[in-house]
């Protein structure tokens, strides 16, 4: 399990990018605004060609892989050229903020709903479906920031969770 240590953060969260690279940089431009202190990307980058633009967030990020994206191997070779980008591969177990998140793409369903049932986790983010939505399933917060590339619903969008007060406020792009 990766820490980051801190007792208030505020985390960005996206999602499913898929080579939208005019809408990869509105996000880390608005994540930078935002003056988050940890971002989270839940998989669909697609190509190792988007990696290089993730690099211009002014906080680390960690992120899992989704089922569009391409040539595994390449894509972590590009996250390792980058000292504030971590790839974890299908999933990521992450602490932050005093809270433990559950980090996935979420297009195994199964999965996912186990991880959520399972009440493993104070927070689980997947992205997949392109559908922005905050829920509270029992004690466990599910967070979807939608689809950054704005491909299948017109509406890119990405997340932010002040994790003092479990509060995710959703963001158009």
């Amino acid at each position: 399990m990766t820490a980051v240590r801190n007792a208030y953060m505020r985390i960005g969260i996206f999602s499913d990018t898929h080579d939208n690279l005019g809408m990869v940089d509105t996000a880390v431009e608005q994540l930078n605004r935002e003056r988050v202190d940890l971002v989270l990307h839940a998989g669909d980058y697609v190509s190792p060609f988007v990696i290089p633009r993730l690099a211009n967030l002014q906080s680390p990020m960690i992120g899992v892989l989704g089922n569009n994206d391409g040539d595994h191997s390449l894509l972590s070779a590009r996250f390792a050229e980058h000292d504030r980008l971590s790839l974890r591969g299908g999933f990521a177990a992450v602490t932050a903020g005093g809270m433990t998140i559950g980090l996935l793409h979420g297009d195994d369903r199964e999965l996912l709903q186990a991880l959520i049932g399972r009440k493993a986790f104070d927070i689980v983010v997947h992205g997949h479906t392109h559908k922005a939505g905050v829920r509270k399933i029992g004690s466990t917060l599910v967070v979807n920031p939608g689809e950054a590339c704005g491909y299948l619903t017109g509406r890119p969008t990405i997340a932010v969770l002040d994790t003092v007060t479990r509060d995710v406020e959703l963001l158009s792009l």
